[in-house]
C-alpha cells in the first residue's frame, strides 16, 4: 500500500497515438483520468495539429523521462510549395506566396540531399518552446514580438521526398535528432528552391525505438497497455544483478565497476534484476567507480 493506505497506482511507459487538435498537456491530463493516477508526464511535445507517437511516463517511470528526451525521432508530413505562413505550418496566416510551378521533384530531392541532410544549423521557429532571455518564443509570438534566434546544430539523418496528393505538394519522410523542427525544414526547403513553403499533416512515426506499432489510441488507453518501467531505458546498455549487489544497488551505493559488471563503456547503464525489472540507472564516477543516477523504489 502507498502512503495514506491507498493502493499504488500503475507504473510503466505508455505510447499514445496523439490525435490532432490536442496539446501534449491535454494528452497527459486525459491519460491521468484514464489510468487513475496523477503521476503522468510526457517525454517531448508534439504540436497540437500534429499526430502520432507521444511517449508518456506513468508512476515510477515519470522519473525516467529525461532519458528519452534526446532520442532521435522520425516523421511523415506534407510540404506545400509556394506559400509561406507565420507559423511555418498550416495553422498560421499566409505571409507570402510564390510561383513555384516550375520546381520538379528532382529539384526538391537534390536540395534536400545537398543542403538539408546531415549535420546542419537550424533557426528555431518563433512558435517553439525555446527560451530567449527567459521567455519562451511562442509566448513572444503571441504578443506579436519577433526576436533574433541563434541557429542551433541538429542532424537530419534522412529527408526523403515524393509526389504528394496534389500539384505543388510533396510527401516528406524525415529521421532526425532531437531538437529538429520539421516545419523549419519545410520552410528552408522552400527558400532553397527559390520561393517558400510550409508544412502540413505532420505525423510522428517514432521516438527512439517506440513506433506507431506500439501506440494506442488515446481514448482506448488502459493500465494494461503500459509497457514495463524498464522500457523507458531500453536504449541504454544494461547489466543484470542479483544477491548482495542488487541490495547495494537498491540502497544507492557507489560501487566499483567490476562489482556492477561494467568494466567498459561510459554509461549510463540500466541495472536490472534477473526478472528484467529496473532497479536503477548508474553513471560513471571517479576512481573506477560508478554511482546511482537514479534508484527505482520497490513497488
Amino acid at each position: 500500500m502507498s502512503k495514506g493506505g491507498r493502493p499504488p497506482g500503475p507504473d510503466g511507459v505508455a505510447v499514445v497515438d496523439k490525435p490532432a487538435g490536442w496539446t501534449s498537456h491535454d494528452v497527459v491530463a486525459r491519460s491521468r483520468g484514464l489510468l487513475g493516477t496523477r503521476k503522468v508526464g510526457h517525454s517531448g511535445t508534439l504540436d497540437p495539429d500534429a499526430t502520432g507517437v507521444l511517449v508518456l511516463g506513468v508512476g515510477r517511470a515519470t522519473r525516467l523521462l529525461r532519458y528519452l528526451t534526446a532520442l532521435g525521432k522520425s516523421y511523415e508530413a506534407e510540404v506545400v510549395l509556394g506559400t509561406e505562413t507565420s507559423t511555418l505550418d498550416a495553422a498560421g496566416e499566409v505571409t507570402a506566396t510564390h510561383d513555384m510551378a516550375a520546381v520538379t521533384l528532382d529539384d526538391a530531392r537534390r536540395v534536400a540531399a545537398e543542403q538539408l541532410t546531415g549535420p546542419i544549423l537550424q533557426v528555431p521557429p518563433m512558435v517553439s518552446a525555446v527560451k530567449v532571455d527567459g521567455r519562451r518564443l511562442h509566448e513572444l509570438a503571441r504578443e506579436g514580438i519577433e526576436v533574433a534566434r541563434e541557429a542551433r546544430p541538429v542532424t537530419v539523418h534522412t529527408f526523403t521526398l515524393d509526389e504528394g496528393p496534389e500539384p505543388g505538394v510533396l510527401r516528406a519522410a524525415v529521421a532526425c535528432s532531437s531538437g529538429t523542427y520539421v516545419r523549419t525544414l519545410a520552410a528552408d526547403l522552400g527558400h532553397a528552391l527559390g520561393g517558400g513553403a510550409h508544412l502540413r499533416a505532420l505525423r510522428r512515426t517514432s521516438v527512439g525505438g517506440f513506433t506507431l506499432a506500439d501506440a494506442v489510441a488515446l481514448d482506448a488507453l488502459t493500465p494494461e497497455d503500459l509497457l514495463p518501467v524498464a522500457a523507458a531505458v531500453a536504449h541504454l546498455p544494461s547489466v543484470v544483478v542479483d544477491g548482495d549487489v542488487a541490495v547495494a544497488v537498491g540502497h544507492g551505493k557507489v560501487l566499483d565497476r567490476p562489482v556492477l559488471g561494467v568494466d567498459g563503456g561510459e554509461g549510463p547503464w540500466a541495472v536490472l534484476d534477473p526478472s528484467g525489472a529496473l532497479l536503477a540507472v548508474y553513471a560513471d564516477h571517479r576512481g573506477g567507480t560508478v554511482k546511482p543516477d537514479l534508484v527505482i523504489p520497490a513497488g
